[in-house]
């Protein structure tokens, strides 16, 4: 069990999520039209974002960061993604992932030259997926291979989130042909993107999610020192990544909450303001029923999430947890977004209307950082091997 994580001063974080909820609401939401115009944000505000610090938030002081504990971590995400889902996608990666994998298993070196650079906004990219294969690491076609004293690198990463912007990539490699037992034929590296032989493919159009972006990161014949392997040990890469995949899913997690609270938000308006049969359709029961239900559900996403990062935050191992909240919060999030293009009825389903739009956004949360189905597989096998241990 590693050392309990107190995190930022309770009053400092305190005062920290007051002055991001008014920056939330006073200036993220009224930029939004401008995002979806333009499918990108604001540089203004990538601005704002980097000196209020939100790219550094789990970074610890020492690297330029907040030092802010998982519990805080998640609280911040929810905050933050009652905005459109861009303005969390842009700094999630570097707040969640990335910073994780370093913390858990980058050299000093690594650490000093990489933390503070990402707690002042330079972007990452964190590169698992590939065209053929994302959860199933044998399958994994990109090779690592050693040359003097350095790596060759070379494949392709699908669907990697924020490559068109990335400052570094954390990519995961072969360094052995055959697929090893845990997974130790994979390997991490910290890629700059301005290596030569790295490129990026255009950003894929998406179904929503306007001002987030995903592209291919190609590499070929990438020429690496040998200080590029995260942790200066081949055969980890894989376990760093499924272990910094834990604050990942929280950070999904977190994100579907947040929106699902927006989304209720705006049902709660719209429904005190239409009419039918003379009154506001907010005193109908049946709509009241769809405003309560996503109420319930919304609460107890929130708690499991504050629960999952207790846990993490007192050194538990926290894999079911922070799946099971994923899933529920994730899957809550579709039904609570559903239920609101009900409550708006034939509005509901109009572009002029936000309803649509939080239907559209909401429906990735269910897929990245793991499907609801693979996890709901991962939770199985854990409770299955316990099981077996038991007896």
């Amino acid at each position: 069990m590693s050392t309990p994580n107190p995190g930022m001063d309770a009053d400092v974080f305190d005062q920290f999520i007051e002055q991001l909820q008014r920056y939330v609401r006073e200036r993220l939401i009224p930029a939004e039209k401008d995002v979806i115009e333009t499918d990108r944000v604001p540089e203004a505000i990538m601005q704002e974002m980097r000196d209020m610090g939100l790219f550094g938030l789990t970074m610890p002081e020492a690297y330029g960061g907040a030092g802010m504990n998982i519990a805080q971590y998640t609280r911040t995400i929810r905050e933050l993604s009652y905005a459109m889902p861009c303005y969390r996608s842009i700094t999630s990666i570097n707040i969640g992932m990335v910073c994780s994998a370093l913390m858990k298993g980058g050299t000093e070196a690594q650490k000093a030259e990489w933390l503070p650079r990402l707690a002042a906004g330079e972007v990452a990219s964190f590169g698992l997926t590939e065209p053929g294969s994302g959860s199933d690491s044998a399958a994994m076609q990109t090779m690592a291979v050693k040359s003097g004293n350095g790596w060759v690198l070379n494949g392709t990463k699908r669907y990697i989130t924020n490559a068109p912007f990335a400052n570094v990539a954390l990519i995961m490699a072969r360094t052995s042909k055959e697929a090893l037992p845990k997974n130790a034929h994979v390997s991490a590296f910290l890629v700059p993107m301005g290596t030569p032989g790295v490129s990026v493919g255009k950003s894929d159009k998406k179904m929503g999610q306007a001002g987030s972006h995903i592209a291919d990161i190609i590499m070929e014949d990438v020429h690496l020192p040998a200080d590029a392997l995260l942790g200066d040990e081949e055969g980890k890469g894989f376990v760093t990544a499924m272990q910094s995949l834990d604050n990942g899913r929280l950070s999904v997690g977190a994100a579907a909450a947040g929106y699902a609270r927006r989304a209720l938000d705006s049902a709660l308006r719209y429904a005190n303001e239409r009419k039918a049969f003379g009154e506001p359709i907010a005193n109908f029961q049946l709509i009241q029923q769809m405003l309560a239900d996503s109420d319930i559900e919304i609460y107890a996403a929130e708690c499991m999430l504050e629960d999952a990062a207790r846990r993490a935050d007192a050194g538990e191992k926290v894999l079911r947890q922070a799946a099971a909240a994923k899933v529920f919060a994730t899957e809550m999030c579709g039904r609570v977004v559903d239920r609101v293009v009900q409550i708006y009825g034939g509005a509901g389903y109009l572009a002029e209307y936000e309803a649509e739009r939080f239907f559209r956004d909401a429906r990735i949360y269910r897929i990245y950082e793991g499907t609801t189905q693979i996890l709901q597989l991962q939770i199985a096998k854990h409770m299955l091997r316990e099981w077996a241990a038991q007896g």
